[in-house]
């Protein structure tokens, strides 16, 4: 499946015929940078554990085979529900991934080949089941319903107002399976939805915080991503 929120970065130096040290590093009260090494054969996190809230995610490609990273929260009894996601990552490239983390366990799965489950590495987050009670849930303004037949995406708004919380819909009449995907202006993942099976429907609650163009975005395994674009203003 193809993807893509002011933080720390984190640097890695690749040198060759060694796997790059990840590393865990806090930027500032309730953020946390988490850097992910990698390969055709592991993904490394080098933590097990991190704090509740804003977390980036620094992927360094130390493989041969372009990869996508996944970070997937339980839906049910199975790790299927996406949280954050980065494709396209070439060998000895960088990207970074964003997400809001709560007291939960996760899955990240690093996908060599941009294919099947991904290599998975659990991940505790802890210490955030105070704040999470306490945040009030959002409301959405308006509801937008969206269909996709594999090749188009249809009821799309063309614009949309800034600081506009908006619950899309998205039925998928495709032949596979679908997630939905926003970006925002700056091409940071503003949110995704688990997948969608054909015949079905899910929903994905985004919230327009800034002006400018953003992608709304189809996508699925193995299949380029269909997009459209949402004018924010």
């Amino acid at each position: 499946m193809a993807s893509r929120r002011t933080f720390l970065v984190v640097t890695l130096l690749a040198v060759p015929g060694l796997a790059a040290c990840a590393a865990k590093t806090t930027a500032g009260a309730g953020s946390t940078a988490v850097a992910i090494s990698a390969n055709d054969t592991a993904c490394d996190l080098g933590v097990s554990t991190v704090p509740a809230g804003a977390t980036k995610f620094h992927v360094t490609n130390n493989g041969s085979k372009t990869t996508e990273v996944y970070v997937y929260g339980l839906d049910g009894a199975a790790f299927t529900k996406v949280v954050g996601e980065v494709e396209n990552v070439g060998p000895g490239t960088s990207r970074d991934i964003t997400a809001t983390l709560t007291d939960a366990t996760y899955e990240v799965a690093c996908k060599p080949g941009q294919t099947g489950d991904g290599i998975r590495t659990k991940l505790t987050v802890t210490g955030g089941a105070a704040a999470a009670a306490s945040s009030p849930v959002a409301t959405a303004d308006r509801q937008v319903a969206l269909t996709t037949d594999g090749k188009a995406i249809t009821g799309a708004p063309a614009t949309a107002k800034t600081g506009e919380t908006i619950e899309f819909t998205l039925t998928n009449n495709g032949p596979a399976a679908r997630a939905l995907e926003f970006k925002d202006p700056a091409g940071a993942v503003a949110g995704v939805s688990a997948s969608i099976q054909p015949g079905q429907s899910g929903k994905l609650t985004v919230h327009l915080d800034k002006p400018g163009t953003w992608d709304v975005n189809v996508e699925g395994d193995n299949v380029p991503d269909i997009t459209v674009t949402l004018t924010v203003g």
